[in-house]
């Protein structure tokens, strides 16, 4: 690999859908970001430990385990707490954004979001935890000078 992606930003996608997963992965990864998937709550646990993402887009209807469980255990678990998760659901009723957030969800978006909405808001959502940005060590971390 180049050193180019190693400053990429990684973004875990959990989504049960494999058209959706695959339509976000190929503009995440054209908007400039790696791309780690997952098709279930448990996968996403598991990729989450493996990968340390920068930041993790979090289906709530998920089947094994739904976004709900999955975030509440990232959350609690200390190698992926301070990961950032962005909720996304088709769910656009009153109440779900704030259960959502406190699940441990970072921001929320309801889909269907076109991609570039999508790409904004990970980009907020990273520029406002400049901490958690330069989580990863080794040939991951940036440095500043």
């Amino acid at each position: 690999m180049t050193t180019k992606n190693q400053q990429r930003p990684r973004v875990l996608l959990v989504d049960d859908y494999p058209d959706a997963r695959e339509m976000y992965t190929e503009y995440l990864e054209f908007s400039g970001f790696e791309v780690v998937e997952a098709g279930n709550g448990m996968e996403a646990l598991q990729r989450a430990a493996e990968t340390a993402p920068d930041i993790i887009l979090m289906d709530l209807s998920l089947p094994v385990m739904d976004g709900w469980e999955a975030t509440r255990r990232l959350k609690a678990d200390k190698r992926t707490a301070s990961i950032p998760v962005v909720a996304l659901t088709g769910h656009a009723l009153a109440g779900i954004s704030e259960g959502a957030k406190r699940a441990g969800c970072d921001a929320f978006i309801t889909k269907p979001c076109l991609p570039e909405d999508l790409v904004k808001e990970i980009r907020k959502v990273l520029d406002s935890n400049p901490d958690k940005k330069s989580r990863r060590s080794g040939k991951y971390a940036k440095t500043n000078g």
